[in-house]
């Protein structure tokens, strides 16, 4: 489960061979006690939850990165290292 993105406290991953269960492109998402699952192309919580000012946060970096994001998508599935990407500031 590699990070590739830390910000405000919120770790952002992605796992490998992931597309099972969650059929769209997405990350992990953690905060404190917190975790979720976030899709990618709309930033819908797919599965568990956040504190809302946090995935206000997440959905912002989504917004900016989201073709950085699906690049790494193709690559975690197909088994290969998804790429670090520049946090939220």
């Amino acid at each position: 489960m590699p990070t590739i993105s830390m910000f405000y406290g919120i770790i952002i991953y992605m796992y490998y061979f992931d597309d099972k269960e969650h059929k769209t492109p997405h990350i992990h998402a953690n905060y404190a006690e917190y975790d979720a699952v976030i899709s990618i192309p709309e930033g819908d919580v797919l599965k568990g939850e956040l504190p809302n000012n946090k995935l206000k946060l997440i959905k912002a970096w989504i917004e900016i990165h989201r073709e950085d994001l699906t690049a790494d998508w193709k690559l975690a599935i197909e088994g290969q290292k998804p790429y670090k990407i520049e946090p939220l500031r």
